[in-house]
């Protein structure tokens, strides 16, 4: 129908047609996926939600005399130092060594990308080029180098909702779980999430143009746990966790409106971030693909209680069933409540259609396309005869 470069031309002349993948939900029953393929240019998607698997790189810039930084804290929170003199890799989840502050990467990464001012500590090596033994200082969003996210594993296409058979309250990823099924929690936003939106990944790859933390970013490569053999129901879209991207972007060029720390309690640090892709509409198939709804994609309801790798199920239910604001198991009526900000993932996809209709956000052909055959291999302990063996 069109290609990206002709949308581009459309987007850099005002005249390109953006919907929301919302709109395209609420208006195909009316308009059909045809007559929408017609008019509309580019549909995006957008979700808010704990993204843990994320991190940021900071280059500090060298010191007098030189050090090179074998440990160092920002924040009492632990930052990696072992690549380069000056480099750090700040891990959203690690913790504080305060155990009493609930704070970690996730709000430190948030601080800097507000402005705020940070203590470093630097333990260094100690050579004959980097003689510095150590140093302390504060640094902000403007007094360092470069500072990027790069996120090894974001946007999981689909999840599990979290529920507790148990007698005692848990604490998770997914927050608090109450005992004896009080609450179930689940973590997608539904079918306003990208990657819902895509389900087969044919509109997006390697390089595609994205918003990320309200600034601009790209997707760098497939992420980890990426596993997009997941079984999957006849719209294509994934029965349970699937497909997952890596992100990159400047996070000097974010807003903390988009990127935000949090602390999950007795759990750890994590980081709220906007993520929003936009769809070209190339090909009838991309609205088709768009037009899925809450109750036509489910998620498996996972009991926590089972400390196992592999833990029972209580079978699927539907998104919308989830956001209805309650289910039935085994009788019993459970309280909802997602983990993502539905809101606020529905104003990053109305941002990222702004930013498209004045011009500000072109797309992007992928350079390379995310891979279809990846497997995920569980880890188990092996013995060192086993090894031997090998």
């Amino acid at each position: 129908m069109r290609t990206i470069a002709e949308i581009n031309e459309k987007i850099r002349a005002g005249r390109a047609v953006v919907w929301t993948a919302a709109e395209v939900k609420a208006r195909t029953p009316e308009l059909g996926v045809e007559a929408i393929a017609q008019q509309v240019d580019v549909i995006t998607t957008g979700t808010f939600e704990p993204m843990e698997a994320s991190g940021a790189i900071i280059n500090l810039g060298q010191t007098d005399p030189p050090i090179k930084i074998r440990q160092c804290w920002l924040n009492d929170v632990r930052a990696y130092s072992g690549f380069g003199a000056a480099d750090l890799l700040l891990g959203a989840s690690e913790e504080s060594e305060d155990p009493e502050a609930e704070y970690g990467g996730g709000q430190v990464i948030a601080d800097l990308i507000a402005g705020q001012k940070v203590r470093l500590r630097a333990i260094g090596q100690g050579t004959d080029c980097y003689p510095r033994r150590s140093f302390e200082t504060t640094i902000d969003h403007d007094s360092i180098n470069q500072f990027y996210l790069f996120n090894p594993r974001n946007l999981y296409q689909n999840f599990i909702v979290g529920v507790n058979g148990g007698d005692e309250t848990l604490y998770t990823y997914l927050g608090p779980l109450l005992p004896n099924l009080g609450n179930a929690v689940y973590a997608n936003p539904g079918a306003i999430a990208p990657l819902f939106n895509d389900p087969d990944l044919a509109n997006i790859g390697i390089g595609t143009r994205i918003f990320l933390g309200g600034g601009v970013g790209y997707i760098a490569w497939e992420g980890t746990q990426h596993f997009p053999l997941q079984k999957r129901l006849p719209n294509r879209t994934p029965v349970g966790p699937a497909a997952t991207l890596a992100l990159i972007g400047d996070a000097k060029q974010m807003s903390p409106d988009w990127v935000r720390g949090c602390y999950f309690q007795n759990y750890g640090a994590s980081l709220m971030l906007g993520v929003g892709i936009p769809l070209a509409v190339t090909t009838e198939a991309v609205v088709a693909a768009c037009a899925v709804t809450d109750d036509q994609i489910v998620a498996p309801i996972v009991d926590f209680s089972i400390p196992r790798r592999v833990r029972p199920t209580f079978g699927l239910v539907s998104y919308a069933k989830l956001k209805s604001g309650s289910i039935t198991l085994e009788g019993q009526r459970i309280r909802t409540a997602p983990l993502a900000s539905l809101y606020r993932s529905q104003q990053v996809a109305e941002l990222l259609k702004q930013w498209i209709e004045a011009g500000e956000f072109l797309l992007t052909e992928p350079v390379a396309s995310l891979p279809s055959d990846r497997q995920f291999q569980p880890q188990d302990q092996r013995s060192p005869s086993a090894l031997n063996d090998e």
